[in-house]
């Protein structure tokens, strides 16, 4: 089904006239009001959306549909119209997420073009699923560990339920493809799958993120804002880096998970919702429970049931199934011809340590074969792009030394090897910002001050 928001009834008309006559099954709304309503029970194959409504010219009204279509249905490919061709509108959209851009009047024949690519394309992108014999989807998830294989039995498990679940795990470990696995395999798989990086979001704007605020609330409050709880409303939400979250805004939380209802800031009367809540966090939260920095009520509310991610070092023989999906899908995206590796290079990649487990690892291989150029790794091709990290052969040789302070070592010489820049010491190490700088605090490295 193509879904098509417009204000103008006569581009409504003349659109879907077009597509029906080319076969196409067509639903048309006036509002974005409208619109949400359609993308929250059903996925549009393609989405052909004006980006000026009511009396506004400046596409703000359209770009904040657009970013919120694409939370509710991010692989739908939106194509976006305007009457105002707009060079800076169009960068606006397109980084929001958007597949193409035209300007009214267009040529149908164009637009047919553009429309029959985009949906080509997504075809493609979305590729066969990975289902097996009892129908379980885990297109996303590489391996055949049975590390990894107890886990996706768990999930098979409990998806058809409703209960919480934390995905506890060191970063990197994929949690958040585990969550999607959990929402993709559940009754609520047609409906919306809405992350939220808590380790992200300040304390004083938790609320309105979270519960949405209505125009004139607060000061900066130019426009209604749909809260994330809203957009999850029968669906699944992702609470992700739960552990990071301020005593004050775990309360807040606690409140909405227990009553399954929220209050939008400026708006006093109570809205229900029906979400299921998967949360995820590389921090032990029963010890933080016990040095009282995360409530306890909070952490039995979220952990009916906890599925814990083994680490990429205890799941090795997963390396080379890894390796090749990372090479194959790099290669596919920049149009590469395809690589291949030798034994000894996947003996090399499966020697390291990896503490930044699988994101460390797709790190290492996207840049070895970028920079390479060859058809052909070996491992002094990835030892070349492994700088940051210490030679196996040293860690082989540290009798007595914990992961823990090899890991630390790891990050002490990248430090040292990008000055300081914080930056480019997380992307060697395949970490996130916020998990460098956790590791930061509990080995006791001080950084020198930019």
């Amino acid at each position: 089904m193509i879904l098509i928001i417009d204000d103008d009834s006569a581009i409504r008309t003349s659109l879907s006239f077009m597509l029906k006559r080319a076969k196409y099954e067509v639903q048309a709304v006036a509002t974005p009001k409208e619109a949400m309503a359609v993308v929250r029970s059903v996925c549009p194959e393609l989405i052909l959306m004006d980006m000026n409504f009511s009396l506004t010219t400046s596409g703000d009204e359209g770009i904040t549909l657009l970013k919120q279509v694409k939370l509710f249905q991010p692989d739908a490919p939106v194509i976006l119209m305007t009457a105002w061709g707009s060079i800076d509108l169009a960068v606006k959209g397109m980084q929001a997420g958007a597949f193409d851009f035209v300007t009214k009047p267009w040529n149908n024949a164009a637009l047919m073009q553009r429309i029959e690519t985009a949906l080509e394309l997504n075809a493609k992108k979305e590729g066969p699923k990975e289902v097996d014999e009892e129908g379980f989807d885990r297109s996303h998830i590489i391996g055949k560990s049975k590390a990894l294989m107890d886990v996706l039995e768990t999930i098979k498990r409990i998806s058809k339920t409703n209960a919480s679940v934390l995905v506890t795990g060191e970063s990197g470990t994929g949690k958040e493809l585990i969550a999607e696995a959990l929402h993709k395999n559940s009754p609520r798989a047609k409906k919306p799958f809405v992350k939220v990086n808590l380790g992200g979001i300040s304390q004083t704007l938790f609320e309105s993120e979270m519960f949405g605020h209505k125009k004139g609330a607060f000061t900066d409050a130019s426009a209604d804002r749909v809260g994330r709880f809203e957009m999850a409303d029968k669906g699944t939400i992702f609470l992700d880096e739960i552990g990071d979250l301020d005593l004050s805004c775990q309360v807040k939380l606690l409140r909405v998970l227990q009553e399954q209802t929220f209050e939008v800031l400026g708006d006093s009367r109570p809205r229900k919702v029906d979400i299921r809540v998967v949360s995820a966090t590389n921090v032990d939260l029963a010890q933080r429970v016990q040095e009282r920095t995360f409530r306890e009520d909070l952490f039995y509310r979220i952990n009916l049931i906890t599925v814990h991610l083994p680490a990429l070092r205890e799941r090795k023989e997963d390396i080379p199934l890894l390796v090749r999906h990372f090479a194959d899908k790099l290669c596919q995206a920049n149009g590469l011809q395809t690589v291949d590796f030798t034994q000894a290079a996947m003996d090399y990649l499966q020697r390291l340590p990896f503490p930044g487990n699988i994101r460390e690892l797709k790190n290492l291989v996207e840049r070895t074969l970028l920079v390479s150029g060859k058809e052909l790794l070996d491992v002094d091709d990835f030892k070349a792009q492994n700088t940051s990290a210490m030679e196996v052969s040293t860690i082989g040789n540290m009798n007595g030394l914990t992961l823990e302070e090899v890991d630390k070592q790891r990050i002490l010489q990248a430090i040292e090897q990008y000055n300081g820049n914080m930056s480019k010491v997380a992307l060697s190490l395949g970490l996130s910002r916020g998990a460098l700088y956790r590791r930061l605090e509990k080995y006791n490295i001080v950084t020198p001050k930019s």
